[in-house]
């Protein structure tokens, strides 16, 4: 049994949610650069070439890389040997994502109350929490600051097993070709097929924070999500809009067993920032 202090998990989150704000990972850098050199629409190029500057100036003066520092999401996973100590888990992760809002100027941008009010709370709290109980002594933190530009053009669908493949697929094409240049793309697009209503959200959600260099180990998914991310390019949306070929860097499908009866997608769009950080404690 190891012991985890909740203090250690708020400093993760805290420092976690400046990284994501400032840093745009080298694996999304990479694929930002490939697209620039493959993209033969001059318009989308040199949008490229600036959202590639914006992010590499963000990261030299530790600046945000998007006005919009998105909802709070925090995917836990704690080892089933761990024992945690100090207080509240959820408060512990509210009090790192309150820091880094507070203490690192990030923009606050949630309301209390959705429908009526809509009164800021003032430090980005609460966020979003998902916890899950994993083998071994370790906490692993992933930080997921969402802008809502692009997860305002997510969609989830409850689709039949007679949908199939190509259900799914036009299904995705749609929500994206849809969306256009609303969620500021080049986009990296996470796909959660089977489970439930809820669950295959969350596996969307957590299908844009993947490596953009990981593909499905089934490779019938994976072959999926290459043939989506050359159909989505085809679309001719474009680097902001503008058109061109590069419109997705990336599509990352994550599955789980469903009912006999259903087949739930759900899509959750990514804009080219994908500002997240994880760590393990």
């Amino acid at each position: 049994m190891r012991e985890v202090h909740t203090s250690d998990i708020t400093q993760a989150v805290y420092e976690l949610f400046l990284d994501a704000n400032y840093r745009i990972g080298p694996d999304v850098m990479d694929r930002l650069k490939q697209a620039r050199k493959e993209e033969t629409s001059p318009l989308g190029r040199m949008a490229l070439e600036q959202i590639i500057r914006n992010n590499e100036l963000a990261a030299e003066e530790d600046l945000c890389v998007c006005q919009d520092t998105g909802i709070s999401v925090v995917f836990l996973e704690i080892g089933q040997d761990v024992h945690l100590a100090g207080g509240p888990l959820e408060d512990a992760v509210n009090a790192g994502v309150r820091k880094a809002y507070l203490e690192g100027y990030l923009r606050k941008s949630i309301v209390a109350e959705p429908l009526f009010d809509r009164r800021n709370t003032g430090d980005n709290t609460p966020c979003v929490q998902h916890v899950r109980i994993v083998p071994g002594e370790a906490v692993h933190v992933t930080a997921i600051a969402k802008g809502f530009g692009s997860e305002n053009m997510s969609r989830l669908m409850m689709l039949t097993p007679g949908d199939g493949v190509e259900g799914v697929r036009q299904f995705v094409l749609k929500t994206v070709e849809e969306a256009g240049p609303n969620p500021c793309p080049p986009l990296v697009v996470g796909v959660g097929i089977g489970g439930s209503f809820e669950l295959c959200a969350i596996m969307a959600k957590r299908a844009t924070s993947l490596p953009l260099t990981r593909s499905h180990r089934d490779p019938r998914y994976a072959e999926i999500e290459r043939e989506l991310e050359r159909d989505i390019n085809l679309l001719g949306i474009g680097p902001a809009g503008y058109g061109g070929g590069a419109t997705a860097l990336k599509v990352h499908i994550i599955t789980a067993p469903t009912h006999i009866a259903g087949l739930p997608v759900a899509v959750n769009i990514c804009c080219h920032a994908a500002r997240h950080a994880e760590r393990t404690v």
